[in-house]
């Protein structure tokens, strides 16, 4: 039975692996948005004889690309990309989380939000209030918010202790289950958004990749599965 467990596992990592392609290529438009790859390990167990063994291979793993997305203008004032290392914090309903979208609007209550609604965070994690009055707003490198010369708040923007911590919540919201700490070396631009980092070429290629080995795979096992019914039907006569 260990030619059909080894074969089940590889395309159960081949089909994980699918779906975080097929994923990438769905928001290759989301900006903001860290592509994923899988993870393959291995077990090895020993057989009958030292000069056996059976491997498995797993890939219940993920890895989160943190390249710099691509960076483009926008002109809007409350559109701010990051470039270097970093996270804007948003509050949800959920508790904190951490984005690299930074396409932001002011609500009617006056809180910088995002667009699905969650509160911007300023460096000691308050709510970004952004006075109805306020009037032309100027956006600093080091994410100072300002208008007509009157500093209004600082936007916070931090950095994982581990990023092996980050978990991905829908299209470009991150969970935290370590620390995190002030992004120093990050760099705010004002009227530009920073696009995905999923390049669709080399994303489509692997694809191409993992389909023609899974077909490899399931034609192998169809085969397997043929020799056992045969021999199950000579050791039955």
């Amino acid at each position: 039975m260990s030619t059909g467990y080894v074969t089940l596992a590889r395309q159960s990592g081949l089909l994980n692996e699918m779906q975080a392609i097929a994923n990438n290529l769905a928001n290759m438009s989301t900006a903001g948005f860290r592509r994923e790859g899988v993870v393959f390990s291995e077990f090895i167990k020993a057989g009958d004889t030292p000069d056996q063994s059976v491997s498995l291979a797993a890939a219940r793993g993920r890895h989160l690309d943190l390249t710099q997305g691509s960076l483009e203008a926008s002109g809007g004032t409350f559109d701010i990309a990051i470039e270097g290392e970093g996270f804007f914090l948003v509050e949800t309903p959920s508790g904190e989380r951490l984005t690299r979208a930074g396409t932001f609007l002011p609500g009617e209550a006056g809180d910088l939000m995002t667009p699905d609604g969650n509160l911007v965070l300023d460096e000691g994690g308050a709510p970004v209030f952004i006075p109805p009055d306020a009037g032309d707003v100027s956006i600093a490198t080091d994410g100072t918010i300002s208008a007509g010369g009157r500093l209004i708040a600082r936007l916070g923007v931090v950095v994982p202790d581990d990023p092996k911590d980050l978990t991905r919540e829908g299209s470009n919201l991150f969970s935290l289950s370590g620390q995190y700490r002030p992004a120093d070396n990050a760099r705010l631009l004002q009227g530009f958004v920073e696009g995905s980092n999923v390049d669709p070429v080399r994303e489509i290629a692997r694809m191409i990749e993992v389909q023609r080995t899974y077909e490899l795979g399931q034609s192998f096992s169809d085969r397997e599965g043929k020799r056992l019914s045969n021999l199950i039907d000579t050791l039955s006569r």
